[in-house]
């Protein structure tokens, strides 16, 4: 895994909002946003999802397809990958060192106050890499909002908004019509714009600034719809249109089946561009994997990357499904901006006890100024400091559920050993 100088001195700008560097590099390094087909995928959960089950259809039926994700796991690279594969240190650190030398050199005076920021660096990294590897099509991801996020720079052939709900709220807004609208700010004219399960609330302005944009909307339940058969089986059709039986999703949990809805919805809206056989799409979807997610690391040991109230309502869900017939433990990381209290009253009833931890994230809570959030919650909680120390604790026979924070996911992984 990479750690490079120029992404550790970017990690200290924080984030900065806005597109005018982004835009700037792009254009000074011979605009590799344009040179490759994009899919930009929003919303507050399921867009890595989405993406993933993209690149994996994508890739049955042959095409050369980038992604364009984020958080990482456990390595910086996962963030960038080509025909599925991670970028390679030695060519990131390229990118890198290419990125900054042109923005010195560029920016004169201006390079040190107005330098891009950690996720900038590596958004460019990564349009640059398609460019150069000359793929097909690439996946993006919005990683914060969507109307002044650094990815907002493509021209895509489709943009996809999963969920909607109350996340980042201190930046993108109190309430969902809020966030619905930056979010919203993916849709480009004319282009088309599949949305998942969202509430009205949110569709309403999801719906009015893709009109204004001339911009063709498609909901779920409204304009294709999902019937879940159990065990990620489901039939997908859009009324008077085509219809798909027995398709399914190989990603663990219910709410995945909306994710490949809405994964099918684009690939139909797509045909024309880049047709996928059915053969393939069946094979995509069922074939797909998403690292974090509901992942079984162990047999006693169950982490996912829910990180916020409405990740923690999924993760809830499946747990009702499991049978209860041993204590169980969740071990809690939280960053300092996210809600913690909401993800623990959550999950509370699922659970016997409460874990709080931390990874060595910068923004991480310690697990004791986590468990001060939690007073009052209807199970014990108890501080167990670092990770390092609260695994094994947790690990007493019991059930243990790793949740809160990707970063926290990620730390698990390294510590169990997980590629």
């Amino acid at each position: 895994m990479i750690t490079h100088p120029i992404l550790s001195r970017a990690a200290n700008r924080g984030v900065r909002l806005g597109l005018q560097r982004v835009e700037a590099l792009l254009d000074l390094l011979g605009a590799p946003h344009r040179a490759v087909p994009v899919v930009h995928v929003a919303g507050t959960n399921g867009k890595g999802s989405v993406v993933r089950l993209l690149a994996s259809a994508l890739g049955a039926a042959g095409y050369r397809v980038g992604e364009l994700t984020s958080p990482h796991l456990q390595r910086v690279n996962e963030r960038v990958r080509a025909d599925g594969a991670e970028i390679a240190d030695d060519a990131l650190a390229a990118l890198l060192l290419e990125i900054e030398q042109t923005w010195t050199r560029e920016a004169g005076d201006l390079a040190r106050d107005c330098a891009p920021t950690y996720f900038e660096l590596l958004t460019i990294a990564g349009f640059l890499h398609f460019a150069r590897v000359g793929l097909d099509v690439a996946l993006v991801e919005v990683g914060l909002g969507g109307r002044l996020d650094a990815t907002n720079v493509v021209d895509p052939l489709a943009t996809a908004i999963t969920t909607i709900d109350l996340d980042h709220c201190e930046v993108l807004g109190g309430d969902r019509a809020s966030i619905a609208a930056e979010k919203a700010g993916i849709v480009k004219s004319g282009r088309p714009v599949v949305v998942g399960r969202v509430p009205d609330e949110a569709f309403r302005v999801i719906r009015a600034i893709a009109a204004e944009r001339a911009a063709p909307v498609e909901r779920l339940d409204e304009d294709f719809r999902v019937r879940p058969r159990g065990d990620g089986v489901f039939d997908w059709s859009r009324p008077g249109g085509r219809s798909l039986r027995g398709l399914r999703v190989g990603l663990a949990g219910s709410h995945q089946v909306d994710n490949a809805a809405v994964a099918v919805a684009i690939l139909d809206r797509l045909a024309d561009r880049f047709p996928v056989p059915e053969d393939a799409l069946r094979a995509g979807l069922a074939r797909a994997t998403h690292p974090g997610r509901l992942e079984w690391l162990a047999p006693d040991l169950l982490v996912d990357a829910a990180h916020n109230p409405a990740g923690a309502a999924r993760l809830a869900a499946a747990l009702r499904e499991l049978p209860r017939d041993r204590s169980r433990t969740l071990l809690l990381g939280a960053g300092a901006d996210k809600d913690a209290r909401g993800i623990a009253v959550t999950l509370a009833p699922q659970v016997d006890r409460i874990l709080t931890t931390s990874s060595a994230h910068p923004r991480a809570l310690s697990a004791g100024d986590l468990a001060s959030r939690l007073v009052g919650v209807d199970v014990p909680v108890l501080p167990a400091g670092p990770v390092e120390a609260a695994l094994p604790l947790a690990r007493d026979g019991s059930l243990v559920i790793g949740a809160g924070s990707i970063f926290l996911v990620g730390a698990i992984r390294d510590l169990v050993g997980a590629p």
